[in-house]
């Protein structure tokens, strides 16, 4: 049987630590010293994804976003790090790390949009390269129905919610960085993108792209990361065929949309 450090090794395979950002977290962050027979991968642990794994008994949780990421000045049951030692639950959480890895969840949102022949940018966290030409409303409508298509369904209101600003230039040369990427918009500029795709852009980022001559979509955070979890949960059942690995159903998008 597999152990949560065979796993954690596999995940340091995948997505080294040295290519994590200097402020992240990322790492076995709640280590309860069990062996493992099921795993379930997840972007978010929450009190729900919690109670998720230990009612499916799940010894192990993998995310994207660290359970924990500021100093610990106590614990409390509200705490989810708390739920998942008294669960005896451990948690692996692999971020900007897996950002930035080959296959990891930029290399995911890449394939999905069909991108070719791309490369790295803004310090190794985006992808661009080559699609076939595309409107900037196309591309959001795609957006909305290809990542719909691949994250849980909300509880009420649309899956995805996309909103765009566009320069009216077609793209040709699409930039995608996932989560909160609409600040390096000018990265995106640097690499001859027409079109940076990301998860959150704000007020200002979007007029000033525009200036300069790059439109914005904006997926949502959720839906452009979620994706990653189906290749995270190949990867493990590939490496340890004896796992048995889900992919959350419990992790949503915290957003209702109207």
């Amino acid at each position: 049987m597999a152990t949560t450090n065979d796993i954690y090794a596999e995940m340091q395979r995948y997505a080294p630590l040295e290519l994590a950002e200097s402020w992240d977290n990322p790492g076995l962050l709640v280590d309860c010293g069990r062996e493992v027979s099921r795993v379930l991968v997840t972007l978010d642990i929450t009190p729900e994804v919690v109670e998720e794994a230990a009612a499916g008994g799940c010894e192990l949780i993998v995310s994207h976003h660290p359970v924990i990421f500021s100093p610990l000045k106590k614990l409390t049951p509200r705490d989810v790090s708390f739920q998942l030692v008294q669960k005896g639950i451990s948690a692996i959480c692999m971020h900007t790390n897996l950002d930035a890895a080959e296959g990891g969840v930029n290399e995911v949102l890449a394939g999905i949009f069909g991108m070719r022949d791309w490369e790295v940018f803004a310090d190794g966290c985006g992808r661009v390269g080559e699609v076939e030409p595309i409107t900037v409303p196309e591309l959001a409508r795609k957006a909305q129905a290809v990542l719909g298509g691949r994250c849980n369904r909300p509880r009420s209101g649309p899956a995805v919610q996309v909103k765009f600003a566009d320069t009216g230039r077609t793209v040709k040369r699409l930039a995608v960085i996932s989560g909160a990427g609409g600040s390096m918009f000018e990265d995106a500029l640097a690499v001859g993108a027409d079109c940076l795709l990301t998860g959150e852009a704000n007020h200002h980022a979007a007029i000033d792209a525009v200036r300069l001559g790059l439109s914005l979509v904006a997926a949502g955070h959720y839906a452009t990361e979620f994706p990653v979890c189906a290749a995270i949960a190949d990867r493990l059942r590939t490496a340890f065929p004896e796992l048995e690995v889900r992919v959350s159903g419990e992790n949503r998008d915290p957003f209702t949309y109207i």
